[in-house]
């Protein structure tokens, strides 16, 4: 864009033809739309079918929808190059990733310090009340630092790795520590010989049944609700993150990031307490911190968690087959897209972990195969929540009660 000279007085910047004075620029209306933009509903298949039936119906609804390839006969989605497909949506932007700190962070800190003030002049019920947007804002910060840790946030390792490192220290997520076990949940999702590392433990039903009664109880205990969306995710970000667990013996990186994270806590944790007081930032913060932890760790859940996901032992496990059909499509409201930076097309981001976050929704639009796919709706989403044990000879999550024990 281009500046001409004016008879008088500082020059003037051209606007863009056909544009009225104060509209919206077109990068901000293509943003605006690309969120907002409504998705079809998939049909959901019978829960009586067979394992023949499931099989069907999963290749049926990963056919092509718009594009056809050879003599005009659909090919699979499995078939396609996907990682090479989506390569073009890769490269992030400088630009929009400022924007998306923007639009983040500051409100984050409006919001604490709103809180705060409910609880110090005894608005008890409001306090309450700003801290669920708050924990939707620490979900956001909490997925900027994972597109940091896949490098798909900036165009700069160094710009991604501060801001993830930052980010950090308010999510109480060590950087370093959380993105090896991150790319390593990558490299093994589905494969049932690799369980056990950034995932959450899943049995199969022959395993379920070979342990023994504390064994048994102690699984239930671990797939309850209360414990899974309550109790978990507290211990998770509150203690298992200030020790390197599961990279103890890796050297001397995950402990410098779990320790320099938790330096960088204790620090900010001091300011804040000398400023308002211990009982006041213990009232405002952690509400905040609970629902975020309690939010992640249920979107974590119903992106692997879902009826029907994909598990595979290693002689039979396709990496691009455990990113179609083990991670879901959690098709959510618009503004809980918003709030969650599209991580419910999840399917997408495990095809090819490198693209951001803001571009998720193109690649749907572009590639409307790829739509219904593992999709959920947050009322199905639900009833995901009874699902315990992976069923290998009906290739499918059932609950205890299917098992009839």
């Amino acid at each position: 864009m281009t500046a001409e000279p004016c008879a008088s007085g500082p020059r003037r910047r051209r606007r863009p033809p056909g544009r009225a004075p104060g509209a919206v620029p077109r990068w901000l209306a293509r943003w605006s739309t690309e969120l907002f933009r409504p998705l079809p509903l998939p049909p959901r298949a019978p829960r009586s079918a067979g394992q023949g039936q499931w099989q069907e119906y999963r290749q049926g609804r990963s056919r092509l929808t718009g594009s056809r390839q050879g003599h005009g006969v659909a090919a699979p989605a499995e078939a396609r190059p996907w990682p090479q497909i989506l390569a073009r949506y890769r490269d992030p932007s400088t630009g929009r990733g400022v924007l998306e700190i923007a639009v983040t962070v500051p409100p984050l800190a409006a919001l604490w310090a709103l809180v705060w003030a409910a609880v110090h002049f005894g608005y008890w019920w409001l306090g309450l009340l700003l801290a669920v947007p708050a924990a939707g804002f620490l979900v956001r910060l909490f997925l900027i630092q994972h597109d940091c840790g896949h490098g798909s946030f900036f165009r700069h390792r160094l710009a991604n790795d501060w801001i993830g490192r930052i980010a950090g220290v308010v999510t109480l997520t060590p950087y370093g520590l959380w993105r090896r076990a991150h790319a390593i949940h990558h490299a093994s999702t589905g494969n049932l010989d690799r369980r056990g590392f950034g995932d959450i433990d899943t049995l199969t039903v022959e395993e379920y049944r070979a342990r023994s009664f504390w064994g048994r109880l102690r699984y239930r205990l671990y797939r309850h609700p209360l414990v899974m969306f309550g109790v978990g995710p507290a211990y998770l970000f509150l203690l298992q993150h200030r020790l390197p667990v599961g990279q103890m013996r890796a050297g001397w990186r995950p402990w410098a990031s779990a320790m320099a994270t938790n330096l960088a806590i204790g620090l900010a944790a001091a300011g804040l307490i000398w400023l308002i007081g211990l009982p006041a930032f213990v009232l405002v913060h952690l509400p905040i911190m609970l629902l975020a932890a309690s939010m992640g760790v249920w979107l974590f859940y119903v992106q692997h968690q879902f009826e029907l996901t994909s598990w595979d032992r290693t002689d039979a496990w396709k990496p691009q087959m455990a990113a179609l059909h083990g991670s879901s499509h959690y098709d959510l409201p618009a503004f809980l897209r918003w709030f969650t930076a599209n991580i419910g097309m999840h399917h997408v981001h495990h095809l090819n972990s490198n693209i951001p976050y803001y571009r998720l929704a193109r690649v749907l639009r572009d590639h409307p195969e790829l739509r219904d796919i593992g999709r959920l709706t947050v009322s199905q989403s639900l009833r995901c929540v009874p699902l315990a044990l992976w069923d290998e000879s009906r290739r499918r999550l059932v609950s205890f009660r299917d098992i009839g024990r």
